[in-house]
């Protein structure tokens, strides 16, 4: 299967609750979803345990302890090979009690492929909201929906404070297999090791391009090569796809830039979606696979192709660039925090496909898509 198509699915990192607790007595933050924000983080501090108690722990079942043990290796693993953060973060874990942590909203204007960014003190802008509740990321997301915005919520499995917490390895996390989790552990640790304000572009890829490089060194370490062919071959079907969403971003980034009258433009607009999903559908049979995509339910739109784009536009970027430092992680990095004192539009020129042009949103209650939902 297609599993890593859209990674908004499966773990996107939730910045905003770093940024409403340490913005918290700014002006701002809304303070419902300061409110919210703080409740939910709480909950995941108060529920953790060390994951050495967890696995010495009769009451323990088999199946958790053996994903802990993994997941434990991997952590070392991510310190000791990887150059990631070695700290508290992972080394315990929670069970929440649901299927996710966080839903994520990602919007964007009805005639734009730019997702909306909402700014805050600190930690910048960010082109998507967190909610600790399902039914409260469906409220801002409708009223959203109301203004004219297409939008997009996705549930999300695992999330990173930036080394602010003890980030803990959450039940949510646990639906993937043990090659997927080490992944989800490996890009979160890049977070804690680079991170740039006002460009999620640029962190999610570098990210993922981190976990990419770090699974392929995992499995040669577990002595896992035949696992590697795999892994080849289901990333590039899943170059396909996200190729098919990029060519579908393109052809609507040119359709909005035209003089076409609103009704024009949305019958185009939706025949490009109806293209693109008979693609995606031709693809798959071809494949013999079905796509992540395919399993959410959810309908093709904008603000779904700037999910995709944000994780995804600057990988190959960062892959050329580790490709040039001979594989050399630490020589990596220290390329990568060069490229962070650059402006963020050079940055993009130099890793990225070429950007649309963003909408930012100050994340001012008198805004209207700012303050359109509220965490209660």
């Amino acid at each position: 299967m297609l599993t890593e198509t859209c990674r908004p699915l499966r773990v996107a990192c939730a910045r905003i609750v770093l940024i409403c607790l340490t913005a918290v007595s700014l002006p701002g933050c809304g303070a419902l979803y300061v409110a919210q924000a703080a409740r939910g983080q709480w909950q995941v501090v108060h529920a953790r345990q060390p994951i050495d108690k967890v696995i010495a722990s009769d009451k323990t079942a088999p199946v958790l302890r053996d994903r802990l043990t993994e997941v434990r290796a991997a952590r070392d693993f991510a310190s000791r090979e990887l150059g990631l953060p070695d700290n508290g973060s992972y080394r315990s874990y929670a069970d929440l009690k649901r299927p996710y942590v966080v839903w994520n909203v990602v919007a964007a204007p009805e005639f734009s492929v730019a997702p909306q960014r909402w700014c805050f003190p600190i930690a910048g802008c960010v082109a998507y909201r967190g909610y600790f509740k399902e039914d409260s990321a469906k409220k801002f997301a409708g009223s959203l929906e109301k203004a004219g915005f297409d939008t997009y919520v996705g549930g999300v499995a695992a999330y990173s404070t930036l080394g602010k917490f003890k980030d803990p390895v959450l039940n949510t996390m646990l639906g993937y297999g043990d090659d997927e989790l080490a992944a989800i552990i490996f890009h979160e640790l890049s977070h804690q090791l680079i991170y740039v304000p006002n460009d999620s572009e640029f962190n999610e890829a570098f990210a993922t391009a981190v976990e990419q490089a770090g699974l392929e060194r995992w499995l040669k370490l577990r002595g896992r090569e035949s696992d590697l062919g795999r892994l080849k071959a289901r990333r590039e079907r899943q170059a396909q796809v996200i190729a098919l969403f990029i060519g579908a971003r393109t052809r609507l980034a040119a359709l909005y830039k035209t003089k076409l009258a609103p009704d024009a433009m949305r019958d185009r607009k939706r025949e490009i979606f109806v293209s693109l999903d008979e693609q995606i559908a031709d693809l798959e049979k071809r494949l013999g696979v079905r796509s992540s995509y395919r399993n959410t339910g959810k309908s093709l739109n904008n603000a779904y192709l700037a999910s995709i784009a944000t994780y995804y536009d600057c990988v190959p970027g960062f892959q050329r660039l580790l490709a040039r430092e001979k594989g050399d992680l630490p020589k990596f990095y220290d390329s990568v925090r060069e490229l962070t004192k650059k402006p963020r539009e050079e940055r993009h020129k130099l890793l990225c496909l070429t950007p649309p042009s963003v909408t930012e949103t100050p994340n001012d209650d008198s805004d209207r898509a700012g303050s359109a939902g509220s965490g209660d």
